[in-house]
């Protein structure tokens, strides 16, 4: 039985590493600011399949995934997923309530986004929002024509490449700083003309989410991973998480997208990191689009 890596996981507002082994299910591992972080890759990644209302459907063909990818899924199982996803606007016809929320990750980087009610703030936890707001609730349509709204009135994105959210890490403004910028755009969009008449406002109220990352203190992050290989190691100690970034304390800053599908054993002793890395980009650089969010 091999347990193999899903990648980082936000529960009750702390992060795990997520495991999936076929026949016994998921589970995690939670992870502790301040200890250490030691993991060397065995085999090969394979493709996680496909997750879908709280289930796991493996990949038929086990197929390989490129330890560079930031999608453990093979293209077909990709395929499958997005063949029915509010993510890929293929399932348009969901029941569920949506909350929209403005995500604040840097200065002059908020975006717009939708969540299911159901799942409280953790979107916002999964993306590495440092600071947000809920703007409003409603059908999900109401809250897609909400974002089309804001990008159209007031040029709101509803992406942030990972590599801008990262970088603007080394040097957070202070809080109240971040909350008046969220703040401001929050009273500007429920004051255009246009809103739909089936989202329901909702009041600012602010969230601030450094702490529960560990930014406080927070190295400036110095390189990041861009791959993983077999054999290759990653060994260190956990200063904080942000969305899928672990920080080490000597800023280098571990992706968890690229974790997902390998199978992970305990290094050996003297072992350092030495998987593929690249220096992380100065606040305000330009990134290309990584994902969907």
């Amino acid at each position: 039985m091999t347990w193999r890596c899903t990648g980082i996981r936000w529960s009750s507002g702390r992060p795990a590493i997520g495991w999936y082994a076929q026949g016994r299910g998921e589970r995690s591992s939670p992870l502790g600011y301040g200890g250490p972080l030691a993991f060397a890759a065995q085999g090969e990644r394979i493709c996680l399949g496909v997750y879908r209302a709280g289930k796991r459907t493996p990949c038929p063909a086990g197929a390989r995934v490129p330890g560079r990818a930031t999608s453990a899924q093979c293209p077909e199982c990709a395929r499958l997923d997005r063949s029915f996803s509010v993510a890929a606007d293929t399932n348009a016809a969901d029941p569920r309530t949506y909350r929209v929320y403005l995500a604040w990750f840097g200065p002059g980087m908020v975006k717009v986004g939708i969540t299911a009610e159901e799942r409280g703030s953790a979107r916002l936890l999964e993306q590495g929002a440092v600071t947000w707001a809920w703007l409003g609730r409603g059908p999900l349509m109401a809250g897609r024509r909400t974002e089309e709204l804001l990008r159209a009135a007031l040029g709101v994105p509803d992406r942030i490449p990972y590599a801008r959210k990262r970088a603007a890490r080394a040097a957070l403004p202070p809080t109240a700083d971040r909350a008046l910028e969220v703040t401001a755009l929050h009273d500007r969009a429920v004051g255009l003309p246009g809103w739909p008449s089936s989202l329901e406002p909702l009041a600012c109220e602010v969230t601030d989410h450094a702490g529960r990352f560990g930014l406080v203190g927070l190295p400036a992050p110095v390189r990041v991973t861009t791959a993983m290989l077999p054999g290759g190691s990653v060994v260190g100690r956990l200063a904080g998480a942000a969305g899928p970034d672990l920080h080490l304390t000597d800023g280098l800053v571990v992706d968890t997208r690229l974790l997902a599908g390998w199978e992970f054993v305990t290094p050996v002793a003297g072992r350092t990191t030495d998987v593929p890395t690249a220096a992380v980009l100065t606040a305000g650089a330009a990134a290309d689009q990584e994902g969907l969010f």
